[in-house]
């Protein structure tokens, strides 16, 4: 995996997690949006090009935002935006990165259950290699740099090159298979695979640089 990849088991207590799923699941149910394969919810404003209207966090995330920041992982920033998705067992994301509009750190938060993150090589990472060699590496399964099984409770981290350059997903399963590419299991798990029992939540918390104060917005409007 490119260095800039931190894995923290048990970054918060089974009483926090208690208490955010508790705040997750009794938000309006307007607060969610669904997609094909799983559901969010947008916190903090819509990113975009131009600048994000930034709207203020409720509590419960806005500690966790602060505790984030006190550890200097966003150069000095404090976080102002959470994606919070729900993966039903089966459920995934494609390989992806998560863009330039964001600050180059994004701290996962995984909550009630276990799956594997994947991580990929970008297209070009094999420029140097014939051309034949590049049509046959750029399939997915060969861009497959390393995983990580991210148990509930735990805090993924990754920054630098590791967010800008390499793709990260989720495998659409319902068990994950476990071989040496998985960086933070042993031998003894290689060859099983790990059934995903439960809804699994995560909480993508960002920074977004470029904002744009609502009331002067909509006082230039008028």
């Amino acid at each position: 995996l490119p260095l800039e990849v931190y894995y923290v088991p048990d970054y918060v207590s089974e009483i926090c997690e208690g208490e955010l799923l508790s705040q997750i699941y009794n938000v309006s149910k307007t607060r969610w949006t669904q997609l094909s394969h799983r559901r969010l919810q947008n916190w903090g404003g819509t990113p975009h090009i131009k600048g994000m209207v930034e709207e203020k966090l409720p509590n419960w995330l806005a500690e966790q935002c602060s505790r984030l920041a006190s550890l200097g992982l966003y150069g000095g920033k404090t976080p102002n935006h959470v994606l919070i998705n729900e993966y039903l067992p089966g459920q995934g994301i494609m390989p992806h990165t998560d863009g330039p509009l964001y600050y180059p750190t994004v701290c996962i938060l995984s909550l009630a259950s276990n799956l594997l993150i994947d991580f990929y090589r970008p297209h070009n990472h094999h420029h140097h290699l014939q051309q034949e060699s590049i049509s046959k590496r750029s399939k997915m399964a060969d861009r497959r740099v390393g995983s990580l099984y991210l148990k509930r409770r735990s805090l993924l981290i990754f920054r630098s090159e590791a967010y800008t350059n390499y793709l990260h997903g989720i495998r659409d399963t319902t068990n994950d298979h476990i071989d040496d590419k998985v960086l933070n299991l042993g031998p003894d798990f290689y060859g099983k695979d790990l059934k995903r029992a439960e809804a699994r939540i995560s909480m993508t918390i960002r920074v977004v640089p470029k904002t744009l104060n609502a009331s002067k917005l909509f006082g230039k409007i008028r």
